[in-house]
C-alpha cells in the first residue's frame, strides 16, 4: 500500500513540475513577443487604452506594465497590486489591485513606491 502511494505522490509530483515549466515557457513566449498578461477581470479594453505610456521613470525606478507594485499615498493609504500604464497628460497612473479594483493614483499623491517584483524577472539575465 506504501509503494502505491509513494508512486502516486511522484507522478503527481513530476506533473506539477512539468506545468510549471510549461508556465514559464509560455511567459517567455508572451515577453518575446511583447505582450503582457493581466488576469484580472475587472481591466478592460478602456483601462487598457486610456493608459497611454506603457514604461515610464517613477521615484527614479523603471516602471512598466504587468509590474508588482506598492504604493504609499500621501494620506498614508497603503496599496498593492498590478501596474496597468501611465496617463500623461492628467500626471497619474492606473493600476488594479489585488482585489480586482481598478485604483487611478495621481503622482503628486505617492509619498512612497516599491516595485515588489518586475514582470518576466526570470528571463533577466
Amino acid at each position: 500500500m506504501l509503494k502505491h502511494i509513494q508512486k502516486l505522490l511522484i507522478i503527481i509530483f513530476v506533473i506539477n513540475v512539468i506545468g510549471y515549466v510549461l508556465s514559464v515557457l509560455k511567459e517567455k513566449i508572451y515577453l518575446k513577443n511583447n505582450i503582457i498578461v493581466i488576469n484580472k477581470k475587472s481591466v478592460t479594453q478602456k483601462h487598457l487604452e486610456k493608459a497611454d505610456m506603457k514604461e515610464f521613470i517613477l521615484d527614479g525606478a523603471r516602471v512598466k506594465s504587468g509590474d508588482e507594485v506598492r504604493i504609499i499615498t500621501v494620506a498614508k493609504e497603503k496599496i498593492d497590486g498590478i501596474m496597468i500604464g501611465a496617463i500623461k497628460k492628467e500626471r497619474s497612473i492606473l493600476m488594479v489591485t489585488h482585489d480586482d479594483e481598478i485604483k487611478k493614483l495621481n503622482i503628486d499623491n505617492i509619498l512612497k513606491f516599491k516595485i515588489i517584483s518586475k514582470y518576466g524577472k526570470f528571463f533577466k539575465i
